[in-house]
């Protein structure tokens, strides 16, 4: 059996430095240290944060005293405002496209442009970026919600960046019929589009594709959906202990992705069960 692997995949730059953010307050603030949610979405990880006495709070009213560590996804100004209210030391891990996302929504905002959001309502990313674009700021997740949008004169658009370009570019072109005015801007992660047409490269290549994810991480489960597309004999998983051998029945070769919250040690661990 041949393995191939994507030629991009597992942590991207942002979860790397927020990570690395984390490590460093732990070992340098002499105080609690809490990460404000799970620093990425993988529990390897989250134990590896616990290992080094970081713990996970869901809400800045769960701390008491210390050292918040903003993950990559980011946050509110809000949250901020009440992290430093509390006398906590904040470290902010977000990601500096999320960063961008965010100050574009806010000028946008400033503008006097309805503020559109197009991701998932319920992902931190998109929580954060709508805090920074005023309160009546709007995300969509598909055509039928922005059917459902007023029609306004000016309408500013970002994204998620963590979505599929080209489902972007869809939404961006039935945002024209809303208003008079579009400002869009593409605020993609290149990481993430460059993992993405990787994944589909490898998958078209194989006989089995594995996408190394967990279910709650959303670009793992997007990894998991383009591939599909092109091979149906697709398997997200997050762990080697998921792995089932009825799977490669015939395969001659199988490739490996893996989403940005994806640690090597859990790649490695995959790939060292298909050798054996």
């Amino acid at each position: 059996m041949e393995i191939l692997l994507a030629k991009a995949y597992g942590f991207c730059f942002g979860v790397k430095r927020a990570v690395k953010t984390v490590e460093e307050a732990a070992a340098t603030a002499g105080e609690p240290v809490y990460t404000l949610g799970p620093i990425v979405h993988n529990n390897e990880v989250v134990a590896q944060m616990q290992a080094l006495g970081v713990g996970a709070k869901d809400a800045i009213n769960e701390i008491d005293a210390g050292t918040v560590v903003i993950r990559a996804h980011g946050v509110p100004p809000e949250t901020l405002e009440a992290a430093r209210d509390k006398g906590l030391r904040v470290v902010d891990g977000t990601c500096p496209l999320v960063v961008k996302v965010q100050q574009l929504a806010r000028a946008l905002h400033d503008e006097d442009y309805q503020v559109v959001i197009y991701g998932a309502p319920e992902h931190p990313e998109v929580i954060g970026i709508a805090g920074w674009a005023g309160e009546d700021a709007i995300v969509v997740q598909n055509l039928d919600d922005v059917a459902a949008l007023p029609r306004r004169k000016k309408i500013g658009v970002v994204s998620q960046t963590t979505k599929i370009p080209t489902d972007y570019q869809v939404v961006v072109g039935a945002l024209m019929g809303k208003c008079q005015e579009l400002r869009a801007h593409n605020t993609i992660c290149n990481a993430t589009a460059q993992r993405q047409a990787a994944a589909v490269e490898t998958a078209r290549q194989v006989n089995v594709m594995l996408v190394i994810g967990e279910a709650h991480s959303s670009n793992s489960r997007r990894l998991a959906e383009v591939c599909a597309q092109v091979n149906p004999r697709t398997y997200r998983i997050a762990t080697a202990d998921e792995l089932d051998t009825a799977w490669f029945a015939g395969a001659e070769k199988v490739g490996i992705t893996a989403g940005a919250s994806t640690p090597d040690t859990a790649i490695a661990r995959v790939i060292d069960w298909l050798e054996t």
